[in-house]
């Protein structure tokens, strides 16, 4: 009889954490019906597997695949002045390009995991934006001079900068690539880049008239409040900004104190991009908030969607299409009744 009582306990304990797994879930649209296949094309290997062969023969066979991109590749992202085939014998024999390519396919053997993340995540938007196209996806290595090109349909994956914060090759390149920027060069980092690419270029242009940086704050925390719509829904917020989890803290902390700056010097309305730019850009902190320079970077971008996740939350029958075309950011910020509490 005990053992009748138990089972019956641990039945209800396993109910409620189905029901509590389900709540949790339950706030996302129903998308297993929309149909993407996803497959990223792996140009890095199929360069690399011409090392071998007639220059002309590779040149011909990787020209009739990749078409607009290849011609990119070699002449935009590698910058080459030569013609196609002594572009590639120069290639081959560089033995930098041999050392990075080897490192990359020890990285990534396959793109099992992004293809996963990537299908997931275009469902989403197609949900969304039933008539977005989604481009081709193509990976390469280009010597750290690309991260993710965007042209004619495609979109350019440079696996070279996704090999994991500790990879030799970033400590080499310090000088050109800081390592602020570099501990975000890791395989997590593709989908949401691949998708905040995607919302940028493709969907979400940024207006002309966003001048002032409250309309760039709500802007960037629109794209941001997308993303959180879109993206696997295990990723973290400090994925998605591209912040250290201690970053994320400090900003959460202090989200208060940010606000109340930006308020006290009249900052929002402020349009000369000079004074504006740090609150917006990459850095490893942001200068004048902050002490002994913990503060997070961007925090213009932090409190941008922060403010979005508030009006969300505030009007709860606006869609996230009316959200995104919505161009009036004082509206955004009025309606949201964003009043965050500073630290005593």
């Amino acid at each position: 009889m005990m053992y009748n009582v138990k089972h019956r306990q641990i039945y209800l304990i396993f109910l409620f954490a189905i029901a509590f797994i389900s709540c949790k879930q339950n706030h996302r649209p129903d998308v297993s019906n929309i149909a993407v296949d996803i497959k990223i094309e792996r140009f890095d290997k199929e360069l690399f597997a011409g090392k071998s062969k007639n220059p002309a023969e590779v040149n011909q066979t990787l020209s009739t695949k990749y078409g607009v991109f290849y011609d990119d590749f070699l002449h935009k992202i590698l910058d080459t002045k030569y013609e196609n085939t002594e572009s590639l014998a120069t290639l081959y024999h560089d033995q930098a390009y041999t050392d990075l390519t080897k490192e990359v396919d020890s990285v990534f053997p396959d793109l099992k995991a992004q293809e996963a993340g990537l299908n997931e995540t275009f469902k989403y938007i197609k949900y969304y934006y039933p008539k977005a196209k989604i481009p081709k996806f193509i990976a390469f290595a280009s010597g750290f001079a690309y991260q993710m090109p965007v042209g004619d349909n495609y979109l350019g994956i440079g696996l070279d900068m996704f090999l994991g914060k500790d990879s030799k090759f970033y400590k080499a390149i310090v000088q050109s690539v800081p390592l602020y920027l570099s501990r975000r060069f890791a395989p997590e980092y593709i989908v949401p880049r691949v998708a905040e690419t995607y919302a940028h270029e493709e969907l979400f242009a940024e207006p002309d008239e966003n001048k002032s940086l409250l309309s760039k704050m709500v802007f960037q925390g629109k794209i941001l409040y997308f993303l959180d719509q879109v993206l696997p829904e295990q990723l973290p917020d400090s994925v998605k900004i591209g912040y250290t989890t201690q970053q994320l803290e400090w900003a959460q902390h202090f989200e208060g104190d940010i606000w109340a700056y930006f308020l006290e010097h009249n900052f929002l309305f402020e349009t000369d991009y000079q004074k504006i730019q740090v609150f917006l850009s990459e850095g490893p902190f942001t200068p004048g908030l902050g002490e002994n320079r913990d503060s997070a970077p961007k925090l213009g971008v932090w409190i941008g969607w922060q403010m979005v996740k508030k009006y969300m939350k505030e009007n709860p029958d606006v869609t996230l299409q009316q959200l995104m075309a919505e161009g009036d950011a004082q509206k955004i910020l009025n309606k949201s009744k964003y009043k965050p509490k500073q630290q005593n």
